[in-house]
């Protein structure tokens, strides 16, 4: 009996080898290239041609003046991003629950879901001529204030709250179907009692709505620490320019940089290697936390 239950299983093995070998090729594979971190690397001389160096590429790295400043935009703007994409969907899931017209309710979900499917590409092509200063439709709102003209994309002291403000209008809405399901498995008798004692929505909503959705909110919030060095390369790579690089510039794209622009393939590769030891800890302590306080298990 049991070795039929295991050859009928066979059909869902194979159904994941694709998915398998696809993951080895392009995940793993590309891992052999770490030594290049260690390498005075020659595309020509290859992998067993270059010339090896140690530490040296990491030194290098180090005593580059952009490379904290880098850091410090990489840390600020991820984690700006991950507190408010934990208090805005919040929010609007707590509007929503608010919300009985079913048709009303669910076309609201679509529309802010909507964005979640856009690439960057298209979207960074859209926000570059809504923030432009001379064409844009909101500096020609500004207009309508007496507001001088801003240039959202070229100025560093906005650039980096014009990243956070359109990745959350991008992403909310996802975030926001967690919260809307993790608020349907509240008991509604929870409620009742709190409408017999006199409690009206806003207690009800401190009492028993926030307290009942606090799992999801921890456990979100912990596994969102593995992307506190991850501040999203597609949506800057489209919007910034050399003007912002002071604000703006985070790891993924100073790799990007040195490594496919300047041909610096040893720096670079140094760099997105200690990149990937910090997150890989960060992970596993999120992972650890979420754990701990929400009993979040990967298997």
């Amino acid at each position: 009996m049991d070795m039929t239950k295991k050859l009928a299983n066979w059909p869902l093995h194979l159904m994941l080898l694709p998915g398998v070998i696809f993951v080895l090729i392009f995940n793993y594979g590309p891992m052999f290239g770490i030594v290049i971190a260690f390498q005075k690397y020659i595309p020509a001389k290859g992998f067993f041609g270059s010339e090896w160096i140690g530490l040296d590429n990491f030194k290098y790295v180090w005593g580059l003046p952009d490379t904290l400043e880098v850091l410090k935009n990489t840390v600020f703007i991820a984690t700006m991003k991950i507190a408010v994409g934990l208090i805005v969907p919040i929010i609007i899931a707590l509007l929503l629950n608010e919300i009985y017209h079913t048709l009303v309710k669910r076309g609201i979900q679509t529309l802010i879901y909507l964005p979640h499917f856009l690439s960057w590409t298209i979207l960074g092509g859209v926000l570059i001529d809504i923030l432009s200063p001379s064409v844009g439709i909101v500096n020609a709102l500004l207009g309508l204030l007496h507001i001088k003209p801003i240039y959202f994309l070229g100025d560093n002291n906005w650039f980096p709250y014009v990243l956070v403000t359109t990745h959350e209008w991008k992403e909310f809405g996802f975030s926001t179907i967690i919260y809307l399901a993790a608020l349907t498995s509240i008991n509604p008798t929870l409620y009742e009692a709190a409408v017999v004692d006199g409690a009206n929505r806003l207690r009800q909503t401190w009492h028993i709505t926030l307290p009942g959705m606090r799992p999801i909110i921890v456990l979100l919030g912990t596994l969102s620490l593995g992307s506190i060095l991850s501040a999203g390369f597609d949506q800057v790579f489209n919007l910034y320019n050399p003007q912002v690089y002071e604000s703006g510039d985070i790891i993924d794209t100073f790799v990007y940089r040195m490594g496919l622009v300047s041909a610096q393939y040893g720096p670079a590769t140094a760099i997105g290697l200690l990149n990937s030891i910090v997150s890989f800890v960060l992970i596993s302590v999120a992972y650890y936390l979420a754990y701990r306080f929400a009993k979040y298990r990967i298997f």
